[in-house]
């Protein structure tokens, strides 16, 4: 790199050092006021913000601005317009941008899914300016382009994306906790903040392969394959010597993503072939929600520069890891305090004690929520396999603490803390150092860690704004009934206690400190009472029970209106994209493959006749002729099921019932066409295949 990275970092944001570089004081300390403690900006500050934005970015070779937001298909949109104005009366063009340019948007996109929330013929939409996320310029074969964070509504107010209820949450926690901390006595904090952190996992694979593969290019993942010789049973890709094309391809993508102001930090294999992770330093949930978007982005951007493709669906191959993006989540006063911070001797750190039984309490009782934030169509392949956490919400707490409950359960006093303890090595020439008090466990959906909670459920296509907003909303109303106890008490010290001692014996049924992925554990999570959802469409309907709505409502974050939309959202999604796997089977199978393999069966039978003709044995001939002929008979009958099936799914006009349709019958059906196609490719001629394999894919790069 030219610039180091010092220098490169937020290059092409509008940071708060450029805006007070370039704003009036009095109008940066606004700026700053409304970004703190929340208020509108004048339309005079407004104008004269949106003029420093205008010129920083267009000597930085700006020639358009968007409104930059994210509506519930769970990716970015934008709409751009070029800096430009009438032309004065000598015919010079103007360029011109105005604080209400700024501030608000009128996109229309009336075509993105609201779930009923608006009709086609009531178009009317509008973005606001996020104050609380940087503009920043994106650089792309358009130019570059202004880009403005924005929520997106409709004409009545409704939310119409991601980012609306998330920052409805972060108000809702930050109000809560900040209940909790005023209690303990903290009187200098004047916000709580959440934030997040996403460890984003992707595949690799080469750009002309991919573009020979119409299931990755249409639905992102293979729907035929055959396992190659060699999977990730060897564990030697897992933090490997990155290869040298794929090392390039991270170097550009930090560039791109520091010029962003994107923390990112991370990056080694991961352990599946052809599987990379890439990790962020923590950030505000609202940002890091933004800068994961930008994360994804650029990944498939850069990726193209280097003659690859991207893959961000969650299981793209069979047989091996699918792909996560954990969500590490914890909460920050603004003075530095995290309330997730056991401390040195957690037994006798009484708001951390409060602040953790509010969390179990949440997950417990919303556990059906939880499972919901992270359910799409991707992640159904992939959670509950040996690879990612199951379907089961639990909460690991380690050792440490999982002692300190109970004792508390036990005896209502927790006296003492397991230690970590010190490593040895056994070498001479390597130093002891201090262990952690507890070990990690890969197979929980919601681990803490050590100052955070894990939340490793979310698939890797996904929006982090989901999971954030869920965890924010269930842990506010946790702490909101805690504080209304605690300052209607007459002795503070001893409800606190009891309030401890009661969440914790009540919902210590969701700590499992165990295997999450053993057979075991379904059977003891069955005993104690959890939930255990198995697919996206069944947890849709956690959005609109009754407890639910009551929670969002209470806090402002959705309108039952807005849950109900989304729940339909969801059937919707699943339908039309089980859908688009199934016609692109019914397109490979029988255009591609059936072919293919009809064509190898000719050459077999006519090999056999010459053989015969010759007067020697063709034994293994006609085996082969055999199970190839059987396989083709087998994949075609499967076609014919499924599309059969196919047009009975188009008769369907109940979103619930089409979805339901979808996993019951056409997802069997899918499989069933698939079985007999990956036997023809361990059977036909290589150089008779139509497409590249699993070999090709996952080790050529």
């Amino acid at each position: 790199m030219s610039e180091r990275v010092e220098d490169l970092f937020g290059k092409n944001v509008f940071t708060l050092s450029k805006m007070k570089e370039r704003l009036p004081k009095s109008v940066f300390k606004n700026v700053r006021t409304v970004m703190t403690e929340g208020g509108e900006l004048s339309r005079q500050d407004a104008d004269v913000i949106a003029k420093a934005m205008k010129d920083w970015a267009t000597e930085n070779g700006a020639t358009h601005y968007t409104h930059w937001f994210q509506p519930l298909t769970g990716i970015t949109a934008e709409k751009h317009d070029a800096f430009v104005s009438t032309p004065d009366e000598e015919g010079h063009m103007v360029t011109a941008f105005s604080g209400k340019d700024l501030i608000k948007g009128e996109p229309d996109a009336s075509s993105f899914p609201s779930g009923g929330l608006r009709s086609t013929f009531e178009a009317r939409g509008y973005t606001a300016w996020d104050i609380t996320s940087p503009a920043f310029l994106k650089e792309s074969g358009t130019g570059v382009t202004l880009c403005i964070p924005t929520a997106f509504c409709s004409y009545k107010g409704e939310a119409l994306d991601k980012k609306t209820p998330l920052l409805r949450s972060m108000e809702a926690i930050n109000l809560q906790a900040l209940r909790i901390v005023r209690l303990f006595g903290d009187t200098s904090a004047s916000r709580v903040t959440s934030s997040t952190g996403a460890e984003q996992e992707y595949f690799l694979v080469d750009k002309a392969k991919y573009l020979k593969r119409p299931d990755l290019i249409f639905t992102g993942r293979t729907l035929f394959g055959a396992p190659a010789p060699k999977g990730q049973e060897m564990e030697d890709h897992y933090f490997g010597v990155i290869r040298e094309r794929v090392g390039e391809y991270m170097k550009d993508l930090n560039k791109e993503l520091w010029k962003l102001g994107v923390p990112a930090k991370t990056q080694h294999n991961e352990v599946a072939p052809g599987q990379h992770e890439l990790a962020p330093i923590y950030e505000t949930a609202n940002l890091a929600t933004d800068h994961n978007q930008l994360v994804m982005e650029a990944m498939k951007r850069v990726a193209d520069h280097h003659g690859l493709r991207c893959l961000l669906h969650e299981k793209p191959f069979a047989g091996i890891s699918g792909s996560a993006k954990h969500n590490n989540w914890s909460i920050t006063t603004d003075t530095g305090i995290n309330l997730l911070d056991p401390g040195a001797s957690p037994e006798r750190n009484v708001q951390f004690l409060l602040v953790l039984a509010c969390v179990l309490k949440a997950v417990d009782i919303h556990a059906d929520l939880l499972r919901q934030s992270a359910a799409d169509v991707g992640n159904d392949l992939r959670l509950g396999a040996n690879e990612a956490p199951p379907a089961i919400i639990s909460v690991y707490l380690g050792e440490q603490l999982s002692d300190v409950v109970k004792q508390l359960v036990e005896t209502g006093i927790a006296q003492t803390h397991i230690e970590g303890g010190v490593l040895k090595t056994g070498v001479s020439t390597l130093p002891d150092f201090a262990k952690d008090a507890t070990d990690r466990n890969r197979t929980s959906p919601f681990a803490f860690t050590g100052n955070k909670f894990e939340f490793r459920m979310v698939g890797s296509a996904d929006s982090m704004a989901g999971s954030t907003t869920i965890l924010n909303a269930i842990i506010a109303e946790a702490f909101c009934e805690a504080a209304d106890r605690l300052e209607a008490a007459e002795d503070f010290e001893l409800e606190v206690h009891d309030i401890i001692k009661e969440y914790m014996t009540q919902h210590q049924r969701i700590i499992y400190d165990g295997n999450g992925y053993s057979e075991e554990w379904k059977k003891e999570a069955a005993l104690r009472g959890l939930p255990n959802i198995p697919s996206m469409i069944e947890a849709a309907s956690a959005l609109t029970t009754d407890k639910s709505v009551q929670l969002f409502e209470r806090f402002g974050i959705f309108t039952r209106a807005e849950l109900e939309s989304r729940e339909e959202i969801l059937y919707d999604t699943y339908a039309k994209s089980i859908n688009i796997e199934a016609l692109t089977m019914l397109d490979m199978a029988g255009k591609q493959i059936i072919p293919a393999c009809i064509r190898y069966e000719h050459s077999l039978a006519d090999t056999i006749l010459a053989v015969r003709e010759a007067g020697a044995a063709c034994r293994a001939e006609g085996k082969r002729l055999n199970e190839v002929s059987n396989a083709i008979e087998a994949a075609q009958d499967a076609l014919d099921v499924l599309r059969d099936l196919e047009d009975k799914a188009g008769k369907i006009s109940d979103a619930r019932e089409k979805a339901f349709f979808y996993k019951e019958q056409i997802v069997p059906a899918m499989d069933e066409l698939r079985r007999p196609c990956d036997e023809l490719e361990m059977l036909v001629d290589k150089s008779e295949w139509p497409f590249p394999t699993y070999e090709d894919l996952l080790f050529e790069v």
